[in-house]
């Protein structure tokens, strides 16, 4: 028998027999919808749409996160699995009115992650135009992701706070609704992700309702961008600090 044959296959029952786990992984399926698999499986979805332009991709989630109550960001039964997830809204009703809304404060684990909500707003006016807005912050795998959701204005210093060492930003940079592209440099600049900003909520070739990502990447610093073929990204807490932006595809890669 010739044991070179398994080698493989050996080394790859070892690495899980010792706990070697996967690495987390970020899947973009256009506008601001992102779904998180941590290295144990927990799958986290974020503002799911059901955008036509975007197609259809398979996704199921143990968790999703609601930033604000607007269509394009809360369409659960895009999702595989209905009914067999826990959904957390970053906002409540009022009571004694099912118009007005207030912030859902939320700190709190869930499996083998912990998420926390910070208030914001979806326009540079204190939400009179547009209303609420929730950043999401996950800690998982020894890393924490933040979610900025629709946000339309540069942050003050109490909402850095809960942003302190971040390693992977989300953040919207199409303008029109959200963040320009000038202003998505000011906040990213203002929470310095250590590892990674994923741009999210810009015009691309199948959806032009936004302004495409290029003032954000204006005067970016050289060899930090880079547009990828496929729309998901692993990240690890060995990748080395750097400012890294990337830029997902909508879509997955046709031949991996």
């Amino acid at each position: 028998m010739n044991v070179f044959r398994f080698a493989p296959m050996l080394l790859l029952f070892f690495a899980f027999s010792m706990g070697m786990a996967a690495e987390p992984r970020i899947t973009w399926h256009g506008q601001s919808y992102f779904e998180l698999v941590t290295s144990k499986g927990t799958r986290v979805v974020f503002d799911p749409h059901a955008i036509e332009n975007f197609g259809k991709q398979p996704a199921s989630a143990d968790l999703v996160l609601l930033s604000h109550p607007h269509t394009d960001h809360t369409r659960l039964e895009v999702l595989e699995n209905a009914g067999k997830f826990e959904v957390v809204r970053g906002w409540k009703e009022q009571k004694g009115s099912a118009q007005r809304t207030v912030f859902n404060a939320v700190d709190q684990p869930f499996k083998d992650l912990r998420i926390l909500s910070v208030p914001s707003f979806h326009d540079d006016q204190g939400g009179l135009k547009r209303g609420q807005n929730t950043i999401w912050v996950v800690e998982a795998d020894g890393l924490k992701f933040a979610h900025l959701g629709d946000l339309g204005h540069v942050l003050t210093q109490a909402q850095l706070k809960y942003l302190k060492d971040v390693d992977v930003l989300m953040i919207p940079v199409g303008g029109v609704y959200t963040l320009n592209g000038t202003e998505a440099r000011t906040v990213a600049t203002q929470v310095a992700p250590r590892r990674l900003i994923l741009p999210m909520h810009y015009g691309c070739k199948v959806y032009e309702d936004l302004l495409p990502p290029d003032e954000f990447l204006d005067e970016q610093p050289s060899g930090s961008v880079e547009r990828l073929k496929g729309n998901s990204i692993t990240v690890s807490k060995d990748m080395p600090p750097a400012w890294r932006i990337r830029l997902l595809n909508h879509e997955p890669l046709k031949n991996p």
